[in-house]
């Protein structure tokens, strides 16, 4: 933010109504901050719900909330009432703001409101500002609430501390400039985007273009038509975008090939590359695809080099000012390099304050100052760079007495010609301990048996990681950011064994 101040006229910010500068930007966040306040010297952390899409009103709204010494609290515009009610509940907001659109949705909230106060983004312009107070690094600043992919989401508080480490580590590791311009089509609910787009370009005085919502055809356009330097997106975006490529024709699909080499890095996170979606990518566009681990409680933890070798599968190596080990089941720390699963953790400035009003889960989240990330990987034996095999508590299944990544085994499944996703799970059982299930979705016009799927499988993963069983769906529970959502897929599987169909 106060890079800002010195670059007043340069554009920050660009969206469908069309450029704003970082003058403009400075000038409507203090307004909102004087409307928030509302006569008050300080909000003191009082928490403010925010549900915009991603344009300039939300980016004004976060500084606004920040400068007025409020907790911001994003919102996914695409959930429905329960979980944003949740959201709104949990944090224990006062202060509610919503774009227009949102009034008719919001109204069963605001009938029962009680001391919150909800108000539009259009309610927030001032005529002037006033005095706005001092904000140490050390206070809240950022409530983001977990996908709720494993169980029900947390809040996880990040101080202004957290968040500016968070930044400066991206902005040193990818090398930020104000002379970059990034394309944003993420949601503003999720520190993908928020953290490694949008805060990254204006704490470097870059440009932002935000989209409201990814469309791969318009993302092309965009790409063909600007000078944009990054891009930051998930692997089902990507996955999109080769497909609308795949059916383009031979000159239009030259021109967007051509378009990429404009850029300087593409990214891709928040959810498993396969490595099929990047060699397809790096086949339409030149470009190696910079995979990266991060989650909501540490921002991002480890990165495949800016400039250096991308392993495809692997997340590289810790980034500036983080540090990483893994830990063996006992609790002891295993030895660098040696080419054994343990799971992830992290310390530095960059890692979470609290779970918001859950100190027994933020008590149970740390040992010894080392955030316990849940995360499983392994550290390969010569460089040293980590390899993601999935949650302990979702992706590494116990079946017949082996410990197996569900990772692992949807990455060879994906490399089956028929296959264009997948997504294994493992399934009580009495016999095994676990059982374990794939579903699959097929490329269209595709058509291939289980038990063919079975015999393929055989011969390329030991027997025991073979799926006992396999079936063929339509789509994935997904949450808004493309992330399946696992524990959702094992009680469809469940339904399934007890007589539901939800899978066929």
């Amino acid at each position: 933010m106060f890079r800002a101040f010195k670059l007043t006229g340069k554009t920050a910010v660009i969206d469908e109504s069309g450029s704003h500068t970082y003058g403009t930007l400075l000038e409507k966040s203090g307004r909102i901050a004087s409307g928030l306040l509302d006569g008050r010297a300080d909000l003191e952390e009082a928490r403010v719900c925010a549900l915009v899409p991603p344009n300039f009103d939300y980016v004004a709204l976060q500084w606004g909330v920040w400068r007025a010494g409020g907790v911001f609290v994003p919102l996914c515009t695409a959930h429905p009432l329960p979980e944003i009610e949740y959201a709104i509940n949990d944090s224990d907001s006062t202060i509610v703001v919503h774009h227009p659109q949102f009034k008719e949705f919001l109204r069963p909230i605001m009938q029962s409101a009680n001391r919150r106060k909800i108000m539009a983004t259009t309610d927030l312009t001032y005529s002037s500002t006033t005095t706005l107070p001092h904000v140490s690094q050390d206070r809240r600043a950022m409530i983001v609430y977990t996908s709720g992919t494993t169980n029900k989401p947390k809040g996880v508080v990040s101080t202004h501390l957290n968040v500016t480490a968070q930044i400066n580590s991206l902005v040193k590791a990818w090398e930020w400039s104000a002379s970059d311009r990034i394309l944003n089509v993420l949601p503003l609910h999720h520190v993908h985007g928020i953290i490694n787009v949008l805060s990254c370009a204006l704490w470097s005085g870059a440009e932002c273009e935000m989209l409201p919502k990814f469309d791969a055809a318009t993302v092309w356009e965009k790409f063909v038509a600007g000078d944009f330097t990054l891009f930051m997106a998930v692997p089902t975006i990507y996955r999109n975008l080769i497909a609308y490529w795949n059916q383009s024709a031979e000159e239009e699909g030259r021109k967007m090939s051509q378009a990429c080499q404009k850029f300087r890095l593409m990214v891709s996170g928040s959810a498993a590359l396969p490595v099929s979606v990047l060699e397809e990518w790096r086949k339409i566009t030149s470009h190696t695809l910079l995979e990266r681990y991060g989650m909501t409680e540490i921002g991002m933890g480890l990165s495949n080099p800016l400039r250096g070798v991308r392993k495809p599968g692997y997340v590289g190596i810790p980034l500036p000012d983080v540090q990483v080990k893994l830990v063996a089941d006992d609790g002891k720390q295993l030895p660098p390099n040696a080419g054994t699963p343990g799971e992830i953790y992290v310390r530095g400035p960059n890692v979470f304050l609290e779970y918001w009003r859950r100190p027994e889960a933020t008590q149970e989240s740390f040992a010894d100052g080392w955030f316990k990330t849940g995360d499983v990987a392994v550290q390969d034996e010569v460089d040293g760079y980590y390899r993601i095999l999935g949650r302990r508590s979702i992706d590494i299944i116990k079946t017949g007495g082996y410990k197996i990544s569900a990772l692992e085994i949807e990455e060879v499944f994906r490399t089956h010609p028929a296959v264009r996703e997948c997504a294994v799970v493992g399934v009580p059982d009495e016999y095994w301990g676990e059982r374990v299930c794939a579903a699959l979705i097929l490329n269209p016009g595709m058509r291939v048996s289980e038990p063919k799927l079975h015999e393929w499988a055989k011969s390329r993963i030991a027997g025991y990681k073979v799926p006992k069983e396999i079936q063929i769906v339509t789509d994935l529970p997904r949450n808004a950011m493309g992330k399946v959502v696992k524990p959702e897929l094992k009680r469809m599987f469940t339904k399934a064994n007890e007589g539901s169909s939800e899978l066929s």
